[in-house]
């Protein structure tokens, strides 16, 4: 049974997390946008998708973003407390360091959940998911920017498309032209004509080209100023619409396994990311055990002037567990115990350090003169 004084700073801190994690999901936005517009314009992906991979590419920072703004929104909550004086009528009042470590550990273990979940499930599901999106899209023409009726620029092709019917969901084509401009290696300038009765769209292998497989149809080739034409008839002629540039940074083909299959895989970057998606609930329990001394401040303290220093602790102690990933993921290591030894020692640190502040000083004796 929760007593009122659970309940205060469950209320307190709850309300302050939540605010801090609305506020970092809104910068996490912005950053993600720009980074899924370079893609756009770069032709990864069209933009018909583009918003529903800008939501599945934040789903794929919470493991992350959660743990931060419980940091941060513990940081802020209860050093408001102090700088108003509750903790020290409090402590006044007889409470010790387990009236506080109960709420927070409570809060402590519904985030490190909360967190396990997005880590090791739904970040996963969102990134198959946005391959998926952007692979059937790619398979489109609806998506490539074309539409029944009327004329198309090819991207990047310097000509023209038309088709008159399109099946619904974009894959099917019917009658087609399409006009195009080329130049031969003798510098000859050529216009090329294709006609079509049917076609559809199709991506190779690889995932790099889009390409119109026409069938049963004709292909001019007039070079401008000279007679000699070129006519051939075809039943069918694959054409390139346009290249599908990839971001390498964005490739990660383990992330998008499922976590039990990444137990069962034995490679460096299986390794890597398993160990990395096991840390993050665990980084959720020690930061927040870090937030419980950084967060003790005086009246007259500036209101920010333990925040800097618990953003510089939580960058250390991010890279050095991205420092451990790195080993994993190069193969030098075999193994997550780094990982866990450095959250370890960052937990017993800053529990050191709770419990130096509530343990009750020797007087000093008094020196005779």
């Amino acid at each position: 049974m929760l007593s009122i004084l659970d309940r205060y700073f469950l209320r307190e801190l709850g309300q302050t997390m939540l605010a801090t994690a609305i506020v970092l999901l809104a910068i996490m936005s912005g950053t993600t946008f720009a980074q899924v517009l370079k893609q756009v314009a770069n032709g990864s992906f069209p933009a018909s998708v583009m918003f529903q991979v800008l939501g599945l590419n934040m789903i794929e920072g919470l493991p992350t973003l959660l743990p931060l703004s419980a940091f941060l929104g513990a940081l802020y909550g209860l050093g408001r407390m102090y700088r108003e004086s509750e903790m020290h009528v409090l402590a006044s009042s007889g409470m010790g360091a387990s009236g506080l470590l109960r709420p927070m550990a409570l809060l402590a273990v519904l985030v490190a959940v909360l967190v396990a979940v997005v880590s090791l499930w739904l970040g996963p599901w969102a990134y198959r998911t946005s391959d998926a999106l952007v692979s059937a899209a790619n398979r489109s023409v609806i998506a490539a920017g074309l539409d029944a009726g009327r004329f198309t620029p090819l991207p990047s092709k310097g000509g023209i498309i038309f088709v008159d019917t399109l099946s619904r969901d974009g894959s099917v084509l019917g009658n087609t032209f399409i006009a195009a401009e080329r130049i031969d290696k003798d510098g000859t300038r050529k216009i090329k004509l294709i006609t079509g009765k049917h076609g559809q769209m199709y991506q190779e292998s690889s995932g790099t080209d889009r390409f119109l497989a026409l069938y049963n149809g004709w292909q001019y080739e007039i070079p401008l100023g000279a007679d000699n034409w070129r006519k051939m008839q075809y039943e069918r002629n694959d054409t390139s619409l346009s290249n599908v540039q990839s971001d390498s940074t964005t490739e990660d083909p383990a992330a998008s396994l499922d976590t039990s299959v990444l137990w069962g895989t034995d490679n460096a970057d299986a390794r890597a990311e398993f160990a990395w998606r096991t840390i993050a609930p665990a980084m959720s329990l020690v930061l927040l055990m870090l937030a419980l001394p950084l967060s003790r401040q005086t009246p007259r303290e500036p209101r920010f002037g333990r925040l800097l220093l618990a953003v510089l602790s939580f960058y250390v102690y991010y890279l050095l567990l991205a420092l451990c990933r790195g080993q994993l993921a190069k193969g030098h290591w075999h193994h997550a115990t780094p990982m866990w030894m450095v959250s370890l020692l960052v937990f017993a640190f800053a529990a050191w350090m709770f419990r130096s502040q509530y343990v009750a000083r020797k007087p000093r004796r008094a020196v005779a003169r």
